[in-house]
């Protein structure tokens, strides 16, 4: 995730700070919202025909066919796989160290996809070209229409090979996004009636109502959302980031970082050192679960371990960049609900 810690805050920067992408702290320009309120234009779903797709920059792509040779950032292409579009190419965390999945890469098959870049500016344009896309596909963290992953550098030379589609995650709730997606995937052939497709919405919607039950009941539970870097401890806000506004709508009770320190990140996250990461109570933590950051169990950080959620073993994954398929997003909804259940109040 973006290291904050230079002095300008550059998109490198933002990525390394997990409290949410912070995409929008470095470029929000002005750019309307009413982008958040584009819909779907998904004339023709079938697999011939004219196929055409109004994004949420509010940019409608149109193309004499669904386009078949799909180039996709990795959690797009992950939950596009779970509504059984496949994709020719990836570019983003697809594949860790060892060669295996990474968590973004959800349940595709990795080693069948082209992976153009998997780390932060990297994309291999000449490799993309190759592929002869028909449509990119990412996500957006700013309502400037930025497109996640793409490279600065290079995006000029990347728009020219092939039309573009922007799903906005920034500053709304985690259903709105799900919703975008679903009407992707119908537009590109997907059978959403499928019963795989239709159970996944239903745990979705009992996962949620679990978890408003539960915050509900508990309302004195604390819930800090952090991500762990060598130098630094970030602390989410629970703005601007889908699964944390939608999570705060269901009545959970986040730990806020203050406002003055947030203004540094665009309203994103606080930065605290090591040293102070007992600044704020709390109950329960949820840790970002990308592999950019630190993990809980690698964390050697004495002031962490004394912390009341750690040392009560009330910590748990946030999956900082929700796969966009209901089926991806039932776990990390129960999981919050599982831990509000089970905490013990410890701040």
């Amino acid at each position: 995730m973006p290291n904050a810690r230079t002095a300008r805050l550059t998109r490198r920067g933002l990525l390394a700070a997990g409290g949410a992408l912070g995409l929008g702290a470095v470029l929000t320009a002005c750019g309307d919202d009413d982008a958040k309120d584009a819909g779907a234009d998904t004339k023709g779903a079938a697999k011939s025909g004219p196929w055409s797709f109004k994004d949420d920059r509010g940019t409608t792509v149109k193309l004499d066919e669904a386009p078949k040779n799909i180039v996709a950032f990795t959690g797009v292409a992950a939950a596009l796989y779970d509504y059984g579009i496949e994709v020719k190419g990836v570019f983003g965390p697809t594949t860790t160290k060892d060669g295996k999945a990474d968590v973004q890469a959800g349940d595709m098959d990795v080693s069948k996809v082209t992976v153009l870049g998997n780390v932060w500016d990297q994309f291999n344009v000449e490799k993309y070209a190759a592929l002869a896309p028909d449509v990119l596909i990412s996500t957006m963290f700013d309502d400037a229409g930025t497109l996640w992953y793409v490279p600065e550098a290079s995006k000029d030379k990347i728009a020219k090979l092939a039309p573009s589609v922007g799903i906005s995650v920034f500053d709304r709730q985690l259903t709105g996004p799900l919703q975008r997606m679903w009407e992707l995937a119908e537009s590109l052939g997907a059978d959403m009636t499928a019963a795989k497709v239709t159970e996944a919405k239903k745990r979705f919607e009992a996962a949620s109502e679990r978890l408003r039950k539960a915050a509900k009941a508990k309302p004195e539970i604390k819930v800090l959302v952090g991500s762990a870097s060598p130098e630094l401890f970030y602390v989410s806000g629970s703005n601007l980031s889908i699964d944390l506004e939608y999570f705060k709508a269901l009545g959970v009770n986040f730990v806020e970082p203050t406002e003055e320190a947030k203004k540094a990140t665009g309203g994103w996250f606080e930065s605290l050192s090591w040293e102070n990461v007992d600044k704020h109570k709390a109950d329960v933590i949820m840790m970002d679960d990308r592999s950019s950051a630190i993990q809980p169990a690698d964390i050697t950080e004495a002031t962490w371990k004394q912390l009341p959620a750690v040392k009560a073993g009330q910590v748990l994954p946030r999956s900082t960049e929700p796969i966009l398929s209901y089926d991806k997003c039932v776990a990390p909804v129960e999981a919050l609900a599982e831990a509000i259940e089970k905490a013990k109040k410890v701040s």
